[in-house]
Parts: C-alpha cells; sequence; structure tokens
C-alpha cells in the first residue's frame, strides 16, 4: 500500500476500463495527481486545509464503558469529528486543490449516504467552485438532509432515476455527464474505485486517517499496535485510508461489508465503472442491486486494492446485517454519548459479534475508524426504534 501500481493495477484487479473519450481524461488527472503529490508546497497547502478547515488530527477515543462490557480494549478513530462529519472530506479537499491546479472550475461527484457530497459542496464554496452532484432518487429520499446542505452550499444536486436509483447508478450518471465536460469539470470520485488513477489517488488522501491513527497507537498502546484493524467498506475508501497505515504491522486488517452488498465476500471478477474489481452478480455475469441500510454501503462490489488484500490473505472481509448495525449504532450511543453513522455502525457490529463469539480473544486491542457521524441518520432510525 504504498506508490502508485504499475499500470493501475492491483494484482489482477483495477486497470483504466474507461470510454476513449475518458481515457485521455483519466491520464491527465494521474499525471497531474504525481506531480502534486511529489510538490511540498501542494502537499503543504492541503495540509493547513486539512487542519484549519477540516479540523485534523481527529482523536483516537477510548470507548471506556463498551470495551468493560465486551472484554476488550476499543479505540475509536473518530473522523465523526470532521468538518462536515465523516472521513470523506480528506478526499474531497485533495481532489478540489487538485482541479485547480489544473484549471478545472466545476467539480462533479456521485453520492449515496450524502456525505461525499456534502464535502464536494463544502471544498466547491471553500475554493471558488462550482459542484454538480449526482445522488439516486431513493437516496435523496432517505438523506434529505444531506441534500439540504448540499443545496446550502450552492452545489446543484441531480435526481438519479434509473435502474435502483441509489449509489451504483449515480456513479454511473455522473461518469457519463463527464464525458460532455472534460474541459472545464474534474469527477471527483468519492471512494477507491473507478479508473486509474482513482483507486490509488483517493487512498493516498485518505491514509492520513491511518498515519494519524498509527501514531496515535504508538503513543497509547502499550505494544504501539493494535491487534485488529477494523472499518466498514462500501466501496472503501475509509478502509484503505485506514488500512494504509497499518499494512507493514502485524495488526489483523478487517473490512465488514453489509450483507446486501458485499462485494469482497461474495462477488465475482467483473468490471463496473472504469475498473476491474469484484462485483455481485447474477449467473450472466450482470451486475446485481446492493441493498444496504446505510445508503454508503448500497454498492455491489469493492475498490481493487480491496480485492486484492482479500486475495493476499492481507486483509478479512466479513458482514453484517441490517438489524445488527441499527443494534450497535444504538449501544454506542447508549455506552459512549455517540452516535455513529450507519454505515460506520456496520464496523462496530462486527467487533461487538467477534467479542461475544470470541473471534477477538479477551483482552485483545481493536482499533475502529468511526467513519461518520449518525444526524444524517436519524430519520432512518427513528422510524426503527
Amino acid at each position: 500500500m504504498g506508490g502508485p501500481p504499475a499500470r493501475g493495477r492491483f494484482g489482477e484487479y483495477g486497470g483504466r476500463y474507461a470510454p476513449e473519450s475518458l481515457v485521455e481524461a483519466c491520464r491527465e488527472v494521474g499525471e497531474a495527481f504525481r506531480e502534486a503529490w511529489a510538490d511540498p508546497g501542494f502537499r503543504g497547502a492541503l495540509a493547513r486545509l486539512l487542519a484549519v478547515h477540516a479540523g485534523r488530527p481527529t482523536p483516537l477515543t477510548p470507548a471506556l464503558r463498551l470495551s468493560e462490557e465486551l472484554g476488550v480494549r476499543l479505540y475509536l478513530k473518530r473522523e465523526d469529528l470532521t468538518h462536515t462529519g465523516s472521513h470523506k472530506i480528506n478526499n474531497v479537499l485533495g481532489q478540489a486543490l487538485l482541479a485547480t491546479r489544473m484549471g478545472r472550475r466545476r467539480l462533479i461527484a456521485e453520492t449515496g449516504a450524502g456525505q461525499h457530497g456534502v464535502a464536494t459542496a463544502t471544498a466547491a464554496a471553500l475554493l471558488g467552485l462550482e459542484a454538480t452532484v449526482f445522488m439516486g432518487e431513493r437516496d435523496i429520499e432517505r438523506q434529505a438532509l444531506n441534500v439540504f446542505r448540499m443545496r446550502m452550499l450552492g452545489a446543484e444536486v441531480v435526481p438519479v432515476t434509473t435502474g435502483s436509483r441509489t449509489l451504483k447508478d449515480a456513479t454511473s450518471e455522473a461518469m457519463r455527464h463527464w464525458v460532455g465536460a472534460t474541459g472545464d469539470s474534474h469527477y471527483c470520485i468519492g471512494s477507491v474505485v473507478g479508473p486509474d488513477p482513482y483507486p490509488w489517488m483517493v487512498r493516498e488522501l485518505q491514509r492520513v486517517i491511518g498515519d494519524e491513527a498509527r501514531a496515535q497507537c504508538a503513543a497509547e498502546l502499550r505494544t504501539g499496535v493494535p491487534d485488529h484493524v477494523v472499518a466498514c467498506v462500501g466501496g472503501g475508501s475509509n478502509a484503505a485510508g485506514t488500512f494504509a497505515g497499518f499494512a507493514d504491522t502485524p495488526a489483523r486488517l478487517v473490512g465488514v461489508e453489509a450483507e446486501g452488498g458485499a462485494g469482497a465476500a461474495r462477488g465475482r471478477l467483473g468490471v463496473l465503472h472504469g475498473c476491474r474489481s469484484l462485483f455481485l452478480q447474477d449467473g450472466d455475469g450482470q451486475i446485481t442491486q446492493a441493498h444496504s441500510i446505510a445508503a454508503g454501503l448500497d454498492y455491489p462490489g469493492v475498490g481493487p486494492e480491496h480485492a486484492h488484500l482479500r486475495d493476499l490473505g492481507r486483509a478479512r472481509y466479513v458482514t453484517v446485517t441490517d438489524d445488527e448495525a441499527v443494534r450497535a449504532a444504538v449501544r454506542l450511543a447508549r455506552t459512549e454519548g455517540i452516535v455513529p453513522a450507519l454505515e460506520s455502525a456496520h464496523a462496530l457490529a462486527w467487533v461487538i459479534r467477534a467479542a461475544d463469539d470470541g473471534d477477538l480473544p479477551a483482552g485483545s486491542t481493536v482499533l475502529m475508524t468511526l467513519s461518520g457521524r449518525g444526524d444524517k441518520d436519524v430519520s432512518t432510525l427513528k422510524e426503527l426504534l
């Protein structure tokens, strides 16, 4: 999990399966990012924005009461405390700075839970850019708060009415729109998916999570490294960023997917949205519809680096049901005073289950990335509780 992968490949996964009209645009983004990432001026400008605008570094919070109940030492990496309320701002500030460096005046984005859309609208407002966000009609209905936030920030929110009307279709529409707008627009992909260079670029912009957590664990833990590092996985950006900080340690990496969107756990080799990875498919090889109570996990595949880590055995991928995630969200709220996003609650649900059934031995240290806060999910939770 270091530098850019050769030919954009993570083992047999990745690549650039894009329409001819987007191949050159992707190549330009890749070259621009490599130059920017090697430029101390760009890195310094991003670090300053992450500090003074996004609120980094985020704290490492010991979950004291829940740890006592579970018999493990659970630490939460608090991405919910960033400006806009999730890890998405880390990636978007980097891509927005890159867009201005490339002379682009507009950001295009897709969003499921709305957090990436809010982050994109926020960065665009901050840097004086336009923003167009594609969002599935179904997600617009269940994430009304974030839709209002995007529009208040000045972004255009485009409803997507095709297919499942969720994240997969929003991504498809955003990519189609970019075909006719490459001259003045930058496509700000929200996860470690899509054609090269996006899986690597987004991981590098999110590795601030893992790098910070690694240093914080070194100061907090007697061993310096947790036994387990856990994060939820849809496309997989918060997990990729977290895992990057611990890839060269003995820590066991665990990615937690939604039961109805388990690309890494149950997917088969295929191509979608410009990259070769693991996707849910029917017997004819057609991409099937994912389902999750968490809109950000409602995606039928996983980023190519996660597929590669699975094959290598370096990371383990498990699934959690909607009911388990809801129960975990309530339990964290009532033991630690933290209402997590339903996406993050999936990761916590696995920690709870694994501690209860002995998959996490008593006394284990667990670092879990709390990727976002639960404000956006209050309406969903209210209907269920």
